[in-house]
C-alpha cells in the first residue's frame, strides 16, 4: 500500500494574525468582486512544476466565500527583493485596488548574500508599508522559507543571516501595525519539532535547495488561509 499523505500541521499558535483585517472584512460584506495582490519573488511567482501559493489560496477563499469572485493576483517576479518590488508598487499593487496585499520579502537578501543590503531591504519594506498605510488595504508580510538555501546560504552557510532578516521583518511590521505570516517559524517547527526531513520541504528538482516542495507549499497555504479565516471570523465574517 502507498504511504499515507503526511499530516499538515498549520500551527495556528504560530501563524495566526495579531491585527484584524478590516478592509478585507468590509469588502467581503459589501462587494462581490474582491482582489488580493500577492507580490514578491519566486516564492510568490512559483518555480518549476509547483503550483504557487497564490493560486491555491484563491481556490480556498472562493470555496469558503461562495457567491464572491475573489481573485488573488500573482505579482511575483523571481530574483527580486523589496527595493525592486517597491519600484513596481504603483502598477502592480496600488492600481489594482486590492483589499489585501500579501508581500513576501527577505528571501533573496539571504540566499544571495551580499547582493542586497539588509538595511536597504528593511528600509524599503518600511517605505512600502508607509505608502499603503493611508489606503483602504490590509497588509500581510510573509517572511522567509525554512529551506537549505535560506538557512545555510552558499555565500556564508550560517542561519544567523536568515534569523536576522526574520527579526527585521517582524520589527518593521510591528512598527507599522501590520501582520506577519511567520513562514520561517512554521517550517522550522515542521523540521525541528515535527521531524519532517528537509528533503520533503524542498522541491526535489531545485538544485539550489531554495524553493518549497509541493507538500510544503500546500501546507503553508492551508496555514495562511487559516490565519486569514481566523482574523475574519473574529470580526464576525461568516
Amino acid at each position: 500500500m502507498p504511504d499515507a499523505p503526511r499530516t499538515c500541521d498549520t500551527a495556528p499558535d504560530l501563524v495566526n494574525f495579531k491585527f484584524p483585517l478590516p478592509h478585507l472584512k468590509d469588502a467581503l460584506k459589501r462587494k462581490r468582486k474582491i482582489r488580493i495582490v500577492a507580490i514578491g519573488s519566486s516564492s510568490t511567482a512559483g518555480e518549476g512544476h509547483i503550483v504557487p501559493y497564490a493560486c491555491r489560496l484563491e481556490l480556498a477563499l472562493r470555496d469558503r466565500f461562495h457567491g464572491r469572485m475573489i481573485d488573488v493576483l500573482n505579482r511575483g517576479i523571481g530574483g527580486q527583493e523589496a527595493p525592486s518590488e517597491l519600484s513596481r508598487f504603483e502598477p502592480d499593487v496600488i492600481d489594482e485596488i486590492p483589499s489585501l496585499v500579501i508581500w513576501q520579502v527577505g528571501t533573496n537578501a539571504v540566499f544571495r548574500l551580499g547582493e542586497f543590503s539588509f538595511d536597504d531591504v528593511e528600509a524599503s519594506i518600511a517605505t512600502g508599508l508607509d505608502w499603503l498605510a493611508d489606503l483602504p488595504i490590509d497588509v500581510v508580510l510573509m517572511d522567509l522559507q525554512y529551506t537549505t538555501g535560506v538557512i545555510a546560504p552558499v555565500m556564508n552557510p550560517d542561519i544567523k543571516f536568515a534569523e536576522d532578516m526574520v527579526s527585521r521583518i517582524s520589527i518593521v511590521a510591528e512598527k507599522a501595525g501590520v501582520n506577519v505570516f511567520r513562514r520561517f517559524a512554521l517550517m522550522k517547527r515542521w523540521s525541528v519539532d515535527g521531524h519532517v526531513p528537509m528533503s520533503e520541504l524542498i522541491d526535489p528538482t531545485d538544485n539550489d535547495k531554495l524553493h518549497m516542495s509541493d507538500w510544503a507549499t500546500g501546507c503553508m497555504t492551508q496555514a495562511l488561509y487559516g490565519a486569514i479565516n481566523q482574523a475574519l471570523a473574529a470580526e464576525g465574517v461568516t
